[in-house]
Order: C-alpha cells, then structure tokens, then sequence
C-alpha cells in the first residue's frame, strides 16, 4: 500500500501571495472581475497537484471573526490594512474553484487556518502519515516534525522550497521545538505582537540556545551580561510571555475534520472547466474542458507588466514579454547574479531601506535590473536576508565597475545609500528622475508618475505595502517575499524609463548639460548632505532669548501705538486697528472682507506711517525665532551631531538648487539681525569656514550672452558696474560723480531691467514717478543697446520654438508665449528673459561644485564642501590647509567657464559663516 501524503495549504496566505504577484498584471474577465489573484492561487494547485501528487488536501481559510488571539490582546493584528478590493471578489471565487477541484475548504469561527493546519497535522503526524504545510508563513515552521515539512514557495517559476528539521535550524537558528520561544522574544510586527525590545533575530536565537526555553531566560535575567537583554527580559518578561501564548498555533481545535476524511478524488473536470473559461483563463479552460479560452492567462509569477496598456495608448512600442522577478536569497544565487552584471554597459539599480533620510537610513535591500522584463531583489538586514558584509564585498565590483553607466530614479539617494554602505561607485550616472526634469521641468517627476504617463502603466504604490499616517510601517517590518515583487518592479520600470528618456536627451541635445552637469553634480551634493554643517546651540539659545525679549518691547510699543491690546498675528484684528482705529488708507480688502494686512500692503504704509514698520519688524523677528533660531537645533541628527540639508536639483524650473529640511537657502542676510543666524554655522575643531561668494554672475553672464560692449568693457576694467551704470543713464561726466542715491536706483535698473521689468515696476521699487522710471529705461537701452536686443531676440527665439535655453542648453518650455491674454503672456515674456540668465547663472556655481569637488577627492584633502546657497558656496577648510585650498577653490569657481568677462568671487575665512561671509 502506498504511502499516504497529506498536503495542507494555508489559503489566505496563499491568496495574500497571490494578489501581490499579479498587482500590476490588472488581468480582468469580460465581467470586470480581477483575475490575477485568482490565476496565481490556480497556478500554485495546478503545479502541485501534478508534481506531487497529494493523495489527501484541503485548504483552510481564516473567518472575519474574532479568534481566542484577539480576546487575549485586542491589539492583535491591529495594525493590518483593510482586505484588498481583489480579495474580497477573489476569494469566494478560489473556494468556489477548489470545490470544483474536489479540495476541500475548512474554517471554524475562533480560531485561525494556522490552528486548523495544526490539529490536522498533529493527528496525521500521530499516524505516520507524510504532511506538508503549504504556506510562505514561517510560523508554520514550529509544527515541523518527522513527518510533517513545509513547502515555503520561493517565488521563482511558481516552485517550492522544502523545510525539514534542518531546514527550521538553518532558518531561526533552532530546532522547531524552540522556535516558538524565538517568535515570543523578536514579536511578529505584522500582527501587531510586540516581543521583547532589545533582542533581535540573531540574539533570539542564542538566548534560546543558551537557556533551553523562553522561562528559564526570563528567570536568569539578572545575570545575562548583555544590557539590553537583561533589561528587556527584566521589564517585559509578562509582554514575551503573552507574546509567547499568542505565536503558539494550536494543535488541539475541537471538531475538526480528521485527515483521513481529507481524500482527494480527484476534480470535477466539466465545472472546473467551466470555472476558467468564465474567468478567461485559456490553458486552464483547454486542459479541463477541451476548449480554448477567449485569452491568453500569464504562468506562475510572470506576468504580462505592459501587454494589457497597449491599445490604449501605446506610447512606448514593448514587445510581448513576461517578467521575470526573482529573490536572491542565497549567497550563491548572489553570485550568479552578480556574473550576470559585472560585464553589463550600463544596469539600474533601486536600494530598500528603513526610512527615508539617506543620512541615517539602513540599507534593507538591493534590486537590479538590466533588461526589460527581469529583476533581482537581494534583501539584507532583515529576516530571510543575507549579511549586508557578505553582500557588499561580493556585488561591490559590480558597481565599482568604471566603465558602465549605473541608472537609477532619485539617484543621489541610492548613492548615499550604498556610499554608506562601503560601495564607492564608479562610472556614469544616469538618473530618470532628472532626466525628466532636464526634458520638461513642469511635468511630475516621480517615477509612478512618469510610468504612467511614458509607459502607460500604474505600478505598485509604496503605501500598499507599507500602509499610510501612523499605522506606516517600514521596509524593515516586511519579509522579502513581501518586497521583491514590489523592488524588482521600480528597478524594471526604471530601466524602461531610460530608454525613452536617454533618447529625449538626445533629442533635444541635452545630453551635454545631463552628463557634464547634472548627472555628476548628484554625487557631489550626496556628499554634502552626508557632511552637514555644524550649529552653535548655545549661541542660538542665547539669541532666542535676545529676540523674545525684543519681541516682548515690540509688543510693548505696538499696544501703546494702538491705545489697546489685541493680538498682533490675528490679520482681522490687526486689520481694525490699522485702517479703521488709527484711520491708515487701505486697500482691496481680501475674498472673506477683511482688510489685507500682506506684506507688499504693510511695506507700502511703512513709508509714510510708523505702526506697519513695527509690525513688519515684529512679524520678522516671529519668523526669525519660530523658523531658524528655535528650530534650528531640533533638526541636528543624534547620529552625526550636525545639521544636514537636502539639496534638489530638480525643482526650480531655471536648474537652480533648492534646498530643504531645513532649508539654508532662506536664512535672512539682508537685515542686521538676520545675519545673526549665520554665526550659529560654525566649524569643527581642527577646521575653519570659508565662504565663496560670485559676485555679480548674473550680471556678467548677461554681459556676456548679449555682448554689449559697454557693460563688457565695465567688467574688465573691474568697475563697479551699479555705479557704471548709473554714469550712463543719469549722462553723467566720470563715476566719480555718482552718488549714493544714483547708485541705489541703477542696481534697482541692472537687476529689473534685464528680468522685463515695466517703466510702472521700477518706479514702484523706487518711489518715483511712472514717467521717470520710464526715461531711466530708454536711457539704460541707449546706453547699452545689446540688452534690449538680447530681449527682443529671446521673446522671439521663445515664441518660435516654445522655448528657451541657458548657455549650456538647459532648456525651459514657455507655453503662456502666445497667451492672448496680456498679463499671462507679459508673465511668460519675463519668465524668457529670465531663464538664460539665471539657469546659465545656475550651471556656472555646479560646474564649480564639480570641479572642486573632484580637486579635493583626487588631491584627498581633508577639507570638504559644505553648503551652496544661491551664488554661494560654504567650506570646511582644514587648519592644515589654508594655504592652499582658498586659493585653488577660488581659482577653480573663477575659471568654471570661459566668459568674455571675467568671473569674480569673494572669498572670507573664519570661525563661523558670518564671520567667513
């Protein structure tokens, strides 16, 4: 007599596997109903059924009632996200096709398909018969026995991995007898069971190893020489001993089917027929019922990821292909791949981590891919991963490679990543995320956004794996048969995505600013943020309290001024006192009727009336202290003791940087105590800060694109050009004529001028009549004609093409150009006028970064970059050094590009960014 084999399957984890292998496929019958899932739970039976040949079967299913887990913590799975829209369809329908199979499904309110998995197990075990579990959840690894193993699906071509006692041992580090005392101790995050802090999935193990069980740990926990054991075994033995009852899958459920009654006859071939011709499923339909199904299903885990887009709108021709995900979760699976890529000209790569600050976020794992279609996903640092050491010094030749180009989606990111992680990466960088805003920087830069609108396809969203607000978990929390799918996924569509963009950039010739400019740049700001800056915080408590008490006297002389108190930052109360109580001429009054109390509105007032002065300055010192002084010190990283900022190259439209969280670009200078600020940026020890400041670039690049000889020729004399040109416009004999006040009213026309700004604008900024402004503007264009040219021609050169471009063919699209409405289209002109200028302005401070940066690299000077604000950039400059690296930065910003004018900048040295500014 034949050996009877019992195969046990755990339904809703196979369903849950299912759903996650077929997200993208959005398979749907001539019903609308969503068939992926349920292809995929077909797929894995199918293949079962006939390789193994169970002579008994069943599933068993969780209810949506509350089982004994929940009555002892009703926190139990609390933080588990609502059942997929697909699951709640699928499901009944997977029963259904199980029933026409002849496979029997079980459940029982109370208890989970866990426990009912238990019990029958347990009596078949009794009887010799051999068992298999049938389920990706390690869990199951606890009921292991002599007879009964695990089939874990190992996510490659819909096949198995078989889990004997040895296997359970390779797997947690014991025998299955203990690995309930390991689950107690580490806790289970997706069921909201929280174990004990400060014992991970390596020390778990050892613990258990050590002490024989769970109990006798907790009753040594005085003498364990680890603290964090000691203390945590100490303070939360109840919380692991409860964690310990809840991990506990029962083999003892009352009135459970026995297993013998679990015999499998075989299917019933006309209904299971049926079934998947209803569902569409072609081979499925052919093998049962003899007929061909309406359409072609996808296999196992490959799914046809843009098949289904293609008559919609085809706007990337993709041949017929399956993709091909795999979880590299062997050393020697690694080491295949890395065969694979070691030769590739160019692959992308995608990193997986904890969190999302780059500066101190831990590496989870690595996803590569270097053909349409197939990706690998290497996880680390979490369970069922490999040692991150192991990984590194085996793939690091892969990404030290010299001669490939490395592709990537937020790259500067993935670069810091895997930087901190020991990989100094080599060759070209190609980053789709700037590529697309190199092509057009109003469109929407993250990646889901440009598959769907370049491929045509919806990927999986990062919330449906992690969830949203407080309920969010991390990447850390998932197992990688969770992430695989999902990593694989962004590295596969980020490569397509280099396929169209790569071409765009030649296309549009911008080729030369993304790989002399952009590209590099995103290793050198990846190094800046991965530096920071450090703050004085003495310094800036002892300022917070200067200006709460300045604030305090404002206050004070405010309610004087008003004759009453009221509250300040409130525009409606302000608003009465101002121009009804004090009878201040206002303006337009806002949407809901109130007086505006806007700055422009104040700012106007101040000139003629004291209060909208002290409110201007109370509302500056509020911001001063709220936004920088107070804030400031919070945002210091525990990790490095230092501020780091987030420097985006991809936002403003004219290529310039911006800076965030916090953001350094803002920091106030115009006003005395807002300089104040820059003396809490302060140096290490052993270090001094300099500062490098361009002067006037923009004003020197305008000289240089409209080649006006006039303001050319001021700036090889090294003439103050405000004063120059307020020699021409004002027809005066020598500069020495010119005064303070004619001085102040050209560089209002040196930086309105050229931008487009009306002969109403200047007189506005100036306080002077519209005719005035008006002679002062034909004036400036008789004296330097080739600006007015260099307008005349951009607006033509914007209305022609649709666009206009920087020196180096940074490109910005202007669609309001041809704007029949007056004010849109003046906006737009401005915006041309603009964008050469300040973009080219832009490119001329990274090409500095660059080159800098790659001087103190290739020199290994200890002296590092710091922070780039505007047309500014900080260092850290080693006391070693001050010999000779001021000089050469200087040297190197000054020589960044070749202009009929020189370059200038201006350079300071001290023990904090005031001093050094």
């Amino acid at each position: 007599m034949s050996k009877k084999k019992l195969f046990l399957l755990d339904g809703m984890a196979l369903a849950y596997r299912a759903h996650f292998a077929f997200i993208n496929s959005r398979l749907k019958n001539s019903e609308g109903i969503p068939t992926g899932p349920i292809l995929g739970f077909a797929n894995t039976v199918e293949k079962m059924l006939e390789e193994d040949k169970p002579t008994h079967i069943a599933v068993a299913w969780d209810t949506h009632e509350p089982t004994f887990r929940h009555k002892m913590d009703e926190e139990y799975k609390a933080n588990r996200p609502p059942q997929p829209e697909e699951l709640k369809v699928g499901i009944p329908l997977m029963k259904e096709m199980l029933k026409a199979w002849g496979i029997p499904c079980i459940e029982q309110h109370g208890y989970e398909a866990d426990d009912i998995i238990g019990t029958i197990a347990n009596g078949a075990n009794a009887d010799d018969v051999d068992v298999m579990l049938v389920t990706p959840d390690k869990d199951f690894m606890q009921l292991v026995h002599d007879h009964i193993k695990m089939m874990k699906p190992d996510n490659k071509d819909g096949g198995f991995n078989i889990i004997d006692r040895e296997g359970v041992k390779d797997y947690f580090g014991v025998y299955p007898e203990q690995v309930i005392d390991v689950l107690a101790m580490i806790g289970d995050t997706s069921d909201n069971i929280p174990g004990v802090p400060g014992i991970g999935k390596k020390g778990a193990p050892k613990l258990i190893k050590k002490y024989g069980s769970l109990a006798a740990a907790i009753q040594d926990a005085p003498n364990i020489s680890g603290k964090r054991a000691r203390e945590g075994l100490t303070e939360f033995a109840d919380q692991a001993l409860l964690a310990k009852e809840m991990v506990t899958i029962k083999t003892d459920v009352p009135d459970v089917e026995d297993w013998e009654k679990l015999e499998w006859k075989g299917p019933d071939n006309k209904k299971l027929g049926l079934f998947f011709k209803r569902m569409e499923f072609r081979t499925l339909t052919r093998k049962y019922l003899g007929e061909q199904g309406p359409v072609a299903e996808k296999s196992g885990d490959q799914v046809d990821l843009f098949g289904s887009f293609k008559e919609e709108a085809p706007k990337q021709e993709l041949d017929e292909e399956k993709v091909n995900y795999e979880l590299i979760n062997t050393i020697e699976k690694l080491k295949k791949v890395v065969q694979i890529f070691q030769d590739k000209s160019e692959f992308c790569f995608d990193t997986e981590t904890d969190g999302p600050d780059p500066v101190i976020a831990n590496l989870v794992g690595i996803a590569l891919s270097a053909m349409p279609g197939s990706g690998y996903y290497v996880p680390v640092n979490v369970e069922g991963g490999l040692d991150e050491r192991e990984v590194i010094d085996i793939i690091r030749p892969v990404f030290e490679n010299p001669d490939s180009i490395k592709i990537a989606h937020n790259y500067k990111f993935d670069y810091l990543i895997l930087s901190r992680a020991g990989i100094d990466i080599k060759g070209k960088a190609f980053d789709t995320m700037v590529a697309a805003y190199l092509v057009d920087a109003t469109q929407k830069l993250k990646m889901d956004e440009l598959s769907k609108g370049l491929l045509n396809y919806k990927p999986v969203p990062i919330e449906e794996l992690i969830g949203k607000g407080k309920a969010q978990k991390s990447m850390a929390d998932l197992s990688p048969d969770d992430v695989y799918l999902y990593a694989c996924e962004d590295a596969d569509i980020t490569l397509r995505l280099h396929e169209i963009l790569s071409k765009q950039l030649k296309k549009d010739e911008l080729e030369e600013i993304a790989f002399n400019v952009d590209f590099p740049l995103m290793e050198v700001l990846a190094d800046m943020e991965y530096k920071g800056v450090k703050l004085d915080t003495e310094m800036l408590a002892g300022f917070s309290k200067e200006l709460e008490s300045d604030l305090l006297e404002l206050e004070k002389e405010i309610y004087e001024k008003a004759g009453e108190e009221f509250n300040i930052n409130s525009p409606q109360q302000l608003g009465v006192i101002l121009f009804e109580k004090l009878e201040l001429p206002a303006g337009k009054k806002t949407k809901t009727g109130q007086y505006s109390t806007a700055e422009s509105v104040l700012t106007n007032l101040a000139a003629k009336y004291e209060m909208p002065s002290l409110i201007l300055d109370y509302r500056q010192l509020t911001k001063l202290k709220s936004t920088y002084v107070d804030a400031l010190p919070a945002l210091i990283k525990p990790e490095t003791g230092r501020v780091h900022t987030d420097f985006n190259q991809s936002v403003a439209a004219t290529g310039r940087l911006a800076s965030s969280n916090p953001n350094l670009q803002n920091i106030p200078i115009r006003t005395e105590r807002g300089r104040e600020i820059r003396k809490a940026f302060i140096a290490e020890e052993g270090y001094k800060l300099m500062s490098a400041d361009y002067s006037q670039v923009e004003l020197r690049v305008i000289a240089h694109i409209a080649q006006d000889q006039a303001m050319i020729e001021a700036f090889i004399n090294d003439e103050d050009i405000h004063s120059r040109t307020a020699k021409e416009i004002f027809s005066l004999d020598s500069i020495d004529e010119v005064t303070p006040d004619h001085r102040r009213k050209a560089k209002e026309v040196n930086f309105g001028i050229p931008y487009g700004v009306s002969a109403y604008g200047l007189a506005s900024r100036l306080g002077i009549e519209n005719s005035e402004g008006k002679e002062m503007i034909d004036q400036y264009f008789e004296r330097f004609p080739k600006i007015l040219t260099y307008i005349n021609d951009t607006k033509a050169f914007a209305r022609e093409h649709g666009y206009v471009k920087t020196m180096m063919g940074r490109r910005r699209y202007i669609p309001d150009i041809k704007s029949g409405n007056w004010n849109v289209r003046g906006f737009a002109e401005r915006v041309a006028i603009n964008m050469p200028i300040q973009g080219t302005a832009a490119d001329i401070i990274k090409l500095a970064m660059i080159n800098i940066h790659n001087w103190l690299e290739e020199n290994q000077k200890q002296s590092r970059m710091l922070l780039q604000v505007h047309d500014e950039l900080v260092f850290e400059i080693h006391e070693s050094e001050l010999d000779e690296v001021p000089a050469k930065i200087q040297e190197l910003m000054e020589s960044a590009v070749d202009l009929v004018v020189p370059l200038k900048v201006d350079t300071g040295i001290g023990e904090n960014w005031l001093e050094a500014h």
